[in-house]
């Protein structure tokens, strides 16, 4: 993304987190331990659950000494009902470490946070992003999920590798807003609308942005090695001419499935069941109407994580190309373009049927 598209996307979801993002009592404050707390609470437990945990805890332990100097009992007490409890201790020796090494003051360096027992990669930029303004991005399950979405990243996001990734990404973003913002409001996104079986996509403020959206295959990202079965999809592959036989081709996003590649129009039929709303589309989009065509044509590629599952739909069309991605070219010229093998097939087919398909 270039630095305009990078301050646009980080408009849209600021806009949408101020006005949207849940309000949590450890988003009031920039107390380094209290957002600590929280953050040790919320590890595998959801936030409405630890709400009252944390505002009880905090109210028996309001500093660090406070939570240092308590008998182990009575912090296992407070956290009673949570769960986890190697989370408290890991907590409690953590702090206490913090009173003993840095009069009480949470360090603002991630390799000094890094050495406290109980805090993480994750903890750390938390920390850094919410209580000290620092532009480190908290990469965790949400936000993989989301970004992954939005920029299709098809690398395993169980491997290490793809974990760097991630951060490079968020941190060429983060650093052109606030910091704990952009962390809360991507956890928010992924909590509220961006689920994993589950894409609201009609009221995600990052829908302009957002590849696998476009793609429709919001649902299959992000990539993990030993997820389901691969999910087929259905297409129809538009076959769009004009007066001059030329076909109507588009090039696929530059990031995310087959980047860069060309191929012939294609419209989700999982997402258009129904004629009419496929018809409404298609006319909208390209200024045309289409009809199956005369000679069967069916096609299943597989990929690690999709199957996709081809027809045809046969078009005329007056309109001229509305993007600078789009081109009518001549049958003779698509060798100049490169296709991905499934429109290979679709251009195999075009060739021998030609005389048909007119």
């Amino acid at each position: 993304m270039n630095e305009q598209q990078i301050r646009n996307f980080n408009h849209d979801l600021l806009d949408w987190f101020h006005s949207n993002g849940r309000h949590l009592p450890w988003r009031e404050t920039d107390n380094p331990y209290y957002i600590w707390v929280s953050e040790v609470m919320l590890q595998q437990t959801q936030v409405n659950t630890v709400i009252p945990y944390y505002m009880r805890f905090i109210r028996k332990f309001p500093t660090p000494a406070a939570l240092a100097d308590a008998p182990e009992q009575d912090v296992l007490k407070c956290w009673e009902g949570l769960g986890y409890y190697s989370r408290a201790r890991h907590l409690q020796q953590g702090v206490r470490e913090v009173v003993e090494k840095y009069d009480g003051q949470l360090p603002d360096s991630k390799e000094t946070l890094l050495s406290i027992s109980g805090i993480g990669p994750y903890t750390a930029s938390a920390l850094l992003s919410m209580a000290y303004d620092e532009p480190e991005p908290a990469i965790d399950g949400n936000l993989m999920r989301v970004l992954s979405r939005v920029f299709l990243i098809d690398d395993d996001i169980a491997k290490q590798k793809t974990r760097r990734k991630f951060e490079d990404l968020a941190s060429s973003l983060i650093t052109e807003t606030d910091p704990g913002a952009f962390n809360q409001a991507l956890m928010d996104i992924g909590a509220m609308i961006c689920k994993p079986k589950h894409a609201d996509c009609p009221n995600c403020p990052l829908r302009r942005h957002c590849l696998a959206s476009e793609e429709g295959v919001q649902l299959e990202y992000p990539v993990k090695s030993g997820n389901a079965k691969p999910r087929p999809l259905h297409y129809a592959v538009l076959l769009i001419r004009d007066d001059d036989g030329r076909y109507l081709i588009e090039k696929r996003p530059d990031k995310g499935l087959l980047a860069g590649f060309w191929q012939f129009p294609m419209i989700l039929l999982d997402e258009y069941e129904k004629a009419g709303q496929r018809h409404d589309y298609i006319s909208e989009r390209y200024g045309c109407e289409m009809a199956p065509v005369h000679t069967t044509f069916t096609y299943t590629h597989r990929f690690s994580h999709l199957i996709w599952h081809l027809t045809l739909l046969d078009g005329r069309t007056h309109q001229k190309p509305i993007s600078e991605k789009q081109r009518l070219v001549a049958v003779a010229d698509f060798d100049a373009y490169p296709f991905p093998v499934p429109h290979q097939k679709v251009i195999e087919w075009i060739k021998n049927n030609r005389q048909n398909h007119t």
